[in-house]
């Protein structure tokens, strides 16, 4: 049997929860007042404006956002209805679609990175100090290394194999 997490393992995982969930609401909340949509909003069009030709498949942009496929696809249409984005078919794969970011999108996406800045800065960045933040960087790689690490032992072949059948 696998030991258990230590009282401050799962005191770290009890903060980690918490503190990325207050900190989301309040970089929202500060984007809400400063009258721009949601948060989501912002990461589909900074996904798409990093992409070199400003469009991606849906199915990239959701493995991009970490967002369930039915969120992703929601925000897309809504994306696309306000202007921000476009529907374009696959020359190669008709049965493919891409997303492709607008001017206006491009726009929206300006604009709202000014006050997202903002919001980083007053919610993270006043809160920490540059070394503080290096290590605190440091500190959630070691656990996405970690996170990384088990997935792909889960999913390997030589993994699969040894995995008694149910």
């Amino acid at each position: 049997m696998k030991r258990k997490p230590s009282t401050e393992a799962t005191a770290a995982w009890i903060r980690l929860m918490r503190i990325q969930s207050r900190v989301l609401d309040a970089v929202e909340q500060d984007l809400k007042r400063a009258g721009f949509p949601p948060l989501a909003w912002y990461d589909a069009l900074a996904e798409l404006s990093r992409s070199p030709t400003g469009e991606m498949r849906p199915v990239e942009l959701e493995k991009q956002m970490l967002i369930p496929q039915y969120s992703t696809s929601r925000l897309i249409d809504r994306l696309v209805d306000e202007g921000l984005a476009a529907r374009r078919e696959c020359k190669m794969d008709k049965r493919g679609l891409f997303v492709e970011i607008t001017a206006a999108g491009r726009e929206l996406h300006k604009k709202m990175g000014c006050a997202y800045s903002t919001a980083i800065e007053k919610h993270v960045g006043s809160k920490l100090s540059d070394a503080d933040a290096a290590k605190l960087c440091g500190l959630l790689d070691r656990l996405g290394c970690a996170c990384q690490e088990a997935a792909q032992t889960v999913t390997s072949p030589a993994a699969r194999d040894a995995a008694p059948a149910r």
